[in-house]
Order: C-alpha cells, then structure tokens, then sequence
C-alpha cells in the first residue's frame, strides 16, 4: 500500500509539473482529455475489473451526475462545488438501486450488462421526455468564469479539477488491492460460491463496488457539464462515455491500478494521430478504438498492465 501511495503521490507531483510549464492549449486539452477518460475507466474498473460484473451502461451514472450538477445550479442555485458532491452522491445512489434490483435477483454476466444497457436508455428517453431536463435542446450554464464556479480561465485549472478525482478513483483503487473489502470483491469475482462458502456476502460486496464505481462516474459526468458547460440526453445517457470507460480498462488492464490511465493515454494519443493523419472523419475514432481494443484481446488478453507486469517478472527471472 505504501509503495502505491508513493507512486500515486509521484504521478501527481508529474501531472502537476507538466500542466504548471507547458504553455501550449492543444497540450493541456490533450492532458485534461487524457485524466477525465482515465477516471471514467477506473470508475468502470472498480466494478468490472476488481469485482467481474460487466456493466455496459455506466452512462447511466454518468448522465446522472451531469444532469445533477448543471440542475443544482441552474435551477437550484447551489454552489458548483457543493453540486459535484451532490452529483456524485446522486449517481451512487443510482448505482445502488440499479445493483440492488440486479444483484437480487442473481442478475450477473451478459444479463447484468444488457440491464445496465436498458436502464441507461430508459433514461434517456425520460430525459427527451420531461421538460425540467431541457428535453431535446439540452441545458448550458451559464458562463461564469471563477474557480470558485469551477468554471477557469485556463485549462490548467480544469487539468487539476480532473487530476482530483482521478487522484480520488486511483486512492480507491489503490485501498481495493489492499483491504479486506477488495478481497471480498475479488474472491467473488474469481468464484462466487466459494466466496459465499467462506462467509463472504457476494450481493452486499457487489453492491458496495457498483456504488463506488458510480459515485466515481458521476463525477465524471459532472466535469465534463463544468468544461463543456452544456449537457443533453444524447451526452448524458449515449453509449459514447460507456465506451469510452470499458476499452480504456480493458485495453489498460482490467483489476488493475494503473491499467485505466495506461489504455486512456493510448487511445488518446492514437486519436490524435488520426485526427492530425485523416482529419475529421466522422466514426474514425471509434473504428480506432475497435481495432485497439480486438488487437489487445488478441494478443495482450491481460491489457498493456498486465504485459508490463510479465515482462518486470521476466526480467527479475532472468536477474
């Protein structure tokens, strides 16, 4: 645990120094891009890779933590930094009911992920419906340039907001590879029955994972309503921030620290590879992220974490 803490301390103080020298805009978006699709993927992570339960619908818990965080100011004048908790706390609330409807029922695999998948559009339809969300046309907030409105200036100060709550996700992961909790979790992944045969509760430990993890995609859901400033059914509720989240951890390396960062940053710089090569094809990114993500499961079934771990434990073979 110490020498997690020690890393997650050296890549902030990295984070940190980088954003603080570099001067250039596309640079820092290129950061901010880099440690908000990480979060989403380490949120993700928490329930699918350190607990086994697939989850095709975080959108869910992101859109939840959108919409609860330009509302609470919009409509109900609360502090931006009291709404991203507000935001987070609502999102972990839907993960708990989400998982305490599919958990009881002994929802697991392809059916949990397909449950997720319909909860996420059943709200989407709600959103499009009902008008207090804006229904098609959205809702922007207004522009209010302070950090006390998490709204900056600068870029730097929206690469620090995310570098928080990725610090907050990495912490959790992090206490997850460590506690007796994150055994639970892992025990009931690797077999759900042994677990329960040695007095592990498999629906209450996946019930705690899934509200972790969407505590952590509500604030995801939130940051990205704060940078873009505005928020829709189609962004909140699509598939595009649940994808997003899985091919990251999973081409990084599922039940893993850093595996989420690690997938983030390489599909982030392949994105921009294209987009400098091709120029803004409409879809590109996405058959990116599907060749990626076909090739790790090819020939990388443990993610690029996974690899570095067995080609350290090579190295030390051979020493």
């Amino acid at each position: 645990m110490r020498r997690d803490l020690a890393a997650i301390a050296a890549f902030a103080l990295a984070v940190a120094a980088a954003a603080a020298l570099s001067g250039s805009g596309v640079w820092l978006n290129l950061l901010m891009m880099t440690l908000y699709v990480a979060l989403l993927a380490s949120a993700w992570n928490i329930l699918a890779g350190f607990g086994g339960q697939f989850s095709f619908g975080h959108a869910l818990f992101f859109g939840s933590g959108a919409y609860v965080q330009v509302l609470a100011q919009t409509a109900g004048g609360v502090n931006a930094w009291l709404a991203l908790g507000l935001a987070a706390l609502a999102a972990a609330a839907m993960g708990a009911a989400v998982g305490a409807l599919s958990f009881r029922y002994g929802l697991k695999g392809s059916y949990f992920a397909l449950v997720t998948l319909a909860f996420a559009e059943l709200l989407r339809i709600a959103a499009v419906s009902v008008a207090f969300t804006g229904a098609g046309v959205g809702l922007m907030l207004p522009l209010r340039p302070a950090a006390a409105n998490l709204q900056f200036e600068s870029r730097a100060g929206f690469v620090g907001l995310a570098l928080a709550l990725l610090l907050l996700a990495l912490l959790v992961c992090a206490w997850l590879r460590h506690s007796r909790f994150g055994a639970q979790l892992q025990a009931v992944r690797d077999n759900e029955d042994a677990a329960r045969a040695v007095g592990v509760n498999p629906f209450a430990v996946k019930l705690g994972a899934i509200t972790l993890s969407a505590a952590l995609m509500g604030g995801g859901g939130a940051f990205y309503a704060q940078v873009f400033q505005y928020i829709d059914p189609g962004i909140a509720f699509g598939p595009a921030s649940s994808v997003e989240a899985l091919v990251a951890a999973i081409v990084g390396g599922l039940g893993t620290l850093w595996g989420p960062l690690l997938g983030a940053a390489l599909l982030h710089l392949l994105a921009e590879a294209t987009r400098n090569l091709f120029g803004q094809l409409p879809g590109l990114n996405m058959v990116v992220y599907g060749s990626v993500l076909v090739l790790i499961v090819l020939f990388l079934p443990r993610g690029l974490a996974g690899a570095g771990q067995r080609l350290a434990e090579v190295w030390r073979g051979r020493g």
